[in-house]
């Protein structure tokens, strides 16, 4: 991934709840330049999920229910 496009992904990561910025910006400190393939296309479709249904899942609170996301989600909630 190019700096320009990890600028990009960062700038989709900025959302209205700071629990969500937060985790999506370390999860991209730690991960951003490693994704690729399956991995970026599942953080993408996270991205696409309202805040208060993707900081369900990262908290634990709601299992994400779509095994194509598991591994990334289970990577956010690390973060």
């Amino acid at each position: 991934m190019t700096a320009s496009e990890l600028n990009r992904l960062r700038w989709q990561c900025r959302r209205g709840m700071l629990e969500n910025d937060l985790v999506l910006e370390r999860f991209l400190e730690i991960y951003g330049m490693r994704l690729e393939g399956e991995r970026l296309a599942a953080f993408s479709a996270l991205l696409e999920y309202p805040d208060d249904a993707l900081w369900s899942m990262v908290s634990g609170r709601r299992e994400c229910g779509d095994p194509a996301l598991e591994e990334v989600v289970d990577l956010l909630r690390r973060c």
